[in-house]
């Protein structure tokens, strides 16, 4: 397998944190470029950062004939974390570290955000960053994702949790919709960034958080709002009919919000749905 590496530290200061800059894309990174793998990266990432809802998710595969893996450094509340993403290998989207995870990572990280004892499941894991973050921030943390997307998340988790942490770390296939019954209703967390990009998809992503919450838990979501996808009308009509839906966070410049969403009682939800 044909590999090209990428390096770049992202520590970012408490005022770049609070405007969102200093995202993946803003940051230096060296790429070596055996068989013109730069171009082809760059291709890449500008396709996936314009990506709306009407683009397939294999739009990226024909891009690299051969797989490669692709890393990048990062450090959120004094972590450091190495991310690997496997480009070619039909992942489609999954192989991406979105801005939005970033921008969770980051909002964890500004509100000083502890995970500690807690029980947490990550919806849509893709590399897992997120995820990974949680369990070092101490929760007992499920990641999810489609199943030909969880090797690339074992990878990222074996790398980046220590051996004496990873007992608190779980890597599942979850396919909205279907088999979230087979998972808990007592979640303390629900982790989610990037997670609203079709609305094909948003039924299936309400019955799931529906069945994993209870009206404790809270509800982290991430969202580049894109136009053509109605994520705005996801999360300002279909969301707040069954939860408290609160925008907490705001990157202007990335046209990205951070949600902070919790389950109504359900005398509240049979109010608002006469």
């Amino acid at each position: 397998m044909r590999q090209a590496r990428t390096s770049g530290t992202s520590t970012d200061s408490d005022q770049n944190q609070a405007t969102g800059q200093n995202l993946s894309t803003d940051r230096k990174i060296t790429i070596s470029n055996h068989g013109g793998f730069k171009e082809k990266l760059a291709k890449m990432e500008s396709t996936l950062n314009q990506a709306n809802s009407s683009t397939s998710s294999t739009t990226i595969d024909w891009l690299v004939p051969h797989p490669f893996v692709c890393e990048k450094q990062f450090e959120f509340c004094g972590h450091p974390l190495n991310i690997a993403r496997y480009f070619g290998g039909n992942l489609g989207f999954s192989a991406s570290i979105w801005e939005s995870a970033l921008v969770l990572c980051q909002y964890f990280e500004q509100e000083k955000i502890s995970f500690s004892g807690r029980k947490v499941i990550e919806l849509g894991s893709g590399t897992g960053i997120v995820g990974i973050l949680a369990v070092l921030l101490g929760g007992d943390v499920t990641m999810t994702d489609k199943e030909n997307v969880l090797s690339q998340i074992e990878h990222n988790v074996s790398t980046n949790i220590p051996s004496t942490f990873r007992h608190r770390s779980k890597v599942c296939a979850l396919s909205w919709g279907k088999d979230h019954i087979k998972f808990p209703a007592d979640y303390d967390f629900i982790l989610g960034s990037d997670i609203v990009y079709t609305s094909l998809t948003y039924p299936l992503l309400l019955e799931t958080l529906l069945h994993l919450s209870n009206e404790p838990t809270i509800i982290y979501l991430a969202s580049k709002l894109r136009t053509g996808n109605q994520s705005t009308t996801f999360h300002e009509t279909l969301l707040p009919q069954h939860f408290n839906c609160q925008l907490v966070h705001r990157v202007e410049d990335k046209n990205i919000n951070v949600y902070k969403v919790s389950k109504l009682g359900s005398k509240r939800r049979d109010d608002l749905l006469m």
